[in-house]
């Protein structure tokens, strides 16, 4: 599957700020999806997953509370609202797909960069 994501920019702290993920290929409603962040000199992160169904989802204990993953399966597309921003979750966010019963994330979109003023 093709990911394109989109949404980034330039946010003042608590701001928000929408991104989106769309897909393009195989069935888009067989791949669990997440977004992944890398901020400057540090690992690549997971923020949050979403199940194929959208039913089950995971966040990082940094962005819980803040951020809200879904999915539109009729769209092809996953979304990450991010609320509450802080300049620590400044960084490049790509999302991901992995295919439903597999643990490897297999397609990678080009990222999106996010930053956060203070």
């Amino acid at each position: 599957v093709q990911l394109q994501a989109s949404g980034g920019g330039l946010v003042q702290a608590g701001g928000s700020l929408r991104l989106s993920c769309a897909a393009s290929g195989r069935s888009f409603s067989n791949y669990y999806m997440g977004w992944f962040r890398q901020a400057p000199g540090k690992e690549r992160e997971s923020v949050a997953h979403i199940s194929s169904s959208g039913i089950v989802t995971y966040y990082a204990d940094s962005v819980k509370g803040r951020f809200t993953i879904s999915r539109d399966n009729a769209k092809n597309t996953v979304y990450l609202l991010m609320n509450s921003l802080k300049p620590e979750d400044t960084a490049v966010y790509s999302c991901a797909a992995r295919l439903r019963g597999s643990g490897l994330w297999s397609d990678w979109g080009q990222g999106t960069q996010v930053t956060v003023s203070s």
